[in-house]
């Protein structure tokens, strides 16, 4: 098979763009700083300073450039990049312009042959229409350079540059922002012992975007986890190949993706000029490719720092050790609730604990010591005999406050045992002073014991860690299992679709069969007598409906006559539903179709959309008026796999409907299962042409009989 960083798709589409370098992006031998300065009380100077500084301390030379100053701090400033001495004959890696209008400099960018540029000017799409067209310039200049010249902005910052600690050591975390603000929680992990290696903010993306930072990133050794605070995405797939690369490297992904609301997408569009896409695919897309989704920078800060840090899994057993009861059922309830396993320790275990705990206090798990035992001896006893139980992969001692001197022995005697374990040890220190010494130098001096001060936040982190583990263990990416040439029915479908056009129910049920999707036996007919013959034709008892381009909804209009068992009932129906089309301002119906009267299943329905973000995307749910009173569906991004088909119908609450239910025979999943890829091959095949398909009800039949697809909608692009 193809790997995902080589060939095309069904759709044409290659299966990974143009990857970037970007280490002499962040370890350039050569920095050029357009528009340079050291007058007093400008911004520019403190730029400068600021960038001096930096290329002072990843090696790089830096030439300032600003055809007003022959010197600047003691440099020799030079009047344009042309007359910058070119280092050991090499180009300049990269070029920062603290110019208004970055445009006007790329053309001496390409003369030079400048491998990277920085824009920080803003007044670009996130001020409107003017500012997106000045901006879609700049990127196609970029675009356009012969010499692979890369950009970084415009509305960006100096994150990029910051001062990096180096005395600290452990897997890093590399962090991308498109508001650099928003990393400045993610940035201060470091004063806790936390190393960070990268940080770029990517800002309006007008070349340089997300996607390739996490690629990138995800092969550098130094780096445990990549955290993201992520606006907008500018190209949707080309995030999910990134991710992918990621996943495959095992490298987890942690992202606060903003637009949840119409209030955040509305913030997210005027802050970089992004678009946020439907939070429902966004939600479905990450999870596809093992993308973390957080909500707050918090969750965001103690989720990567956990991922990078941890050591993997041994088992996805959690211990709940604590010194009250209270305390344990309350983080034994959250954790529940985020899915983690609480395993009940067997009777040899709980008896070897109630050596140290009191014998009236429970140690089943969670494991409530009273007390008194964390502060002597018998502390450490517990803790090893925990830590030792195969079924235990993670031990969560929640500390909702200090309780010297014991609470100081219980830290000490945690940081101690974790350095003897591969399992992960979680603390939840619950002071909200966190000066105390336990806190600030026993449990945060250690690189081995994850620290979190909520509940919530420890949970949600130790879920991600187990969730992200089994996710990469088990990961066989999409894009290797994606169809590489288009089916035969291709072609056939081409043929139905007509730009901007709706389809009929007739045209819509062609590109089903075009797919090898079942639909009823049925005809088409313009005439009551006609309708008779194709009844006798199709058998008894049969549907008819009113079909026409225009006809979106046909049983609101009256244009659905079912379980017609006679000629005369037939004639009738044509009657009523000619006239229910004039009533209705139809005009003249394309035919009447006579239908096979399907027996009783589960109704189903699935659907072809596109969204702004991802493309062509595909949901499956509840079908007939449930779709809409209920709305049980999920949605997935192609490519995907069976499993992840099975998965989607997991997810829905209406799933135990398919199994049969008060008697019922279990319904016929793995036919649907093929349906859901055969429409997912459609979306990727025609997703050019073909804006949006709509099966409903697509029933779901006993297990062996198969799936048949009652009626379709489909709108062209």
């Amino acid at each position: 098979m193809l790997d995902a960083e080589d060939g095309i798709d069904v759709s044409g589409r290659p299966l990974h763009p143009r990857p970037v370098d970007l280490e002499s992006f962040f370890r350039p031998a050569a920095v050029a700083v357009i528009g340079a300065s050291d007058a007093p009380g400008r911004p520019n100077t403190g730029i400068t300073r600021q960038l001096r500084a930096w290329a002072e301390r990843v090696g790089a030379r830096m030439f300032p450039v600003n055809p007003g100053r022959s010197e600047v701090d003691g440099l020799t400033c030079y009047p344009d990049l042309a007359s910058v001495p070119a280092p050991g004959g090499e180009p300049i890696d990269l070029a920062v312009i603290l110019l208004g209008d970055p445009a006007s400099v790329v053309p001496q960018l390409i003369e030079a042959k400048v491998r990277f540029a920085v824009a920080f000017a803003s007044g670009f799409a996130e001020t409107g229409s003017a500012g997106a067209a000045a901006q879609e310039q700049l990127a196609q200049l970029i675009a356009d350079a012969p010499t692979g010249l890369r950009l970084l902005g415009p509305n960006t910052n100096l994150n990029a540059f910051e001062r990096f600690r180096d005395d600290l050591t452990g897997p890093a975390i590399a962090l991308i922002t498109q508001s650099g603000h928003q990393g400045r929680p993610v940035f201060a992990l470091q004063e806790l012992g936390i190393r960070l290696s990268h940080w770029a903010p990517t800002g309006n993306e007008a070349d340089l975007e997300v996607s390739d930072f996490v690629r990138w990133f995800a092969d550098q050794p130094e780096v445990g986890a990549i955290a993201a605070y992520i606006e907008g995405l500018k190209d949707g797939r080309a995030f999910l190949l990134a991710a992918d690369h990621a996943a495959r490297r095992g490298v987890p992904v942690v992202a606060v993706k903003v637009g949840r609301t119409s209030e955040g997408a509305r913030m997210a569009a005027s802050h970089t000029g992004k678009l946020t896409g439907a939070d429902d695919v966004v939600d479905a897309a990450f999870r596809q490719f093992g993308v973390i989704r957080v909500d707050g920078l918090d969750e965001l800060q103690d989720t990567a720092a956990l991922l990078a840090r941890a050591k993997p899994p041994t088992a996805d057993g959690v211990a709940v050790y604590s010194i009250s009861g209270g305390t344990g059922a309350h983080l034994a309830d959250l954790a529940a609730a985020r899915g983690l396993t609480l395993p009940r320790l067997g009777q040899a275990k709980q008896d070897e604990l109630h050596q140290w705990i009191p014998g009236y206090l429970s140690v089943a798990n969670p494991i409530d010591n009273g007390g008194h035992p964390v502060g002597d001896w018998r502390g450490r006893k517990i803790l090893d005999a925990i830590l030792a139980d195969p079924s235990v992969g993670v031990l969560i001692c929640p500390v909702t406050g200090p309780f010297p001197p014991m609470s100081d022995r219980l830290a000490q005697d945690l940081v101690e045992v974790a350095e003897t374990t591969d399992k992960l040890v979680c603390v939840v220190w619950g002071s909200p002073v966190g000066t105390e010494a336990a806190y600030r130098e026993t449990l945060l001096g250690s690189s081995r014991v994850a620290v979190f001060r909520t509940f919530g936040n420890c949970v949600r982190a130790v879920a991600a860690y187990l969730e992200h583990h089994r996710f990469t263990a088990g990961y066989r990416s999409p894009f290797d299992t994606a169809p590489r040439t288009p089916c035969a029915g291709k072609a056939k479908a081409q043929r139905v679709l007509h730009a901007g056009q709706q389809l009929s129910e007739v045209a819509a049920k062609q590109l089903l069969r075009a797919y090898g999707i079942r639909v009823p036996r049925e005809q088409l007919v313009a005439s009551a007598a006609g309708a008779v013959r194709a009844a006798g034709v199709v058998g008894y008892p049969v549907v008819l409906k009113g079909s026409a381009p225009e006809v979106a909804h046909k049983t609101e209009l009256g244009l659905v006559k079912v379980g017609l068992t006679s000629a005369s009932q037939v004639r009738d129906a044509f009657r009523e539903l000619t006239d229910n089309a004039r009533a209705a301002g139809i005009g003249r119906l394309e035919g009447v179709l006579v239908c096979q009267m399907v027996e009783a299943g589960v109704e189903m329905a699935l659907g072809i959309s596109q969204d702004p973000t991802f493309g062509p995307t595909v949901t499956v749910g509840l079908g007939g008026v449930f779709v809409e009173v209920l709305r049980d569906t999920a949605v997935r991004v192609p490519p995907f796999a069976c499993a992840d088909v099975r998965t989607m119908l997991a997810e829905l609450r209406g799933r135990p409907l398919l199994d049969g239910v008060r008697g019922g025979p279990p319904m016929d999943v793995d036919a649907l299962v093929e349906v859901v890829m055969r429409v997912q091959r459609m979306a990727l095949e025609l997703g050019d042409d073909l804006a949006e398909l709509d099966i409903n009800p697509l029933m779901v039949l006993e297990r062996g009989k198969g799936v048949v697809a009652l009626d379709a909608l489909a709108v062209c692009r």
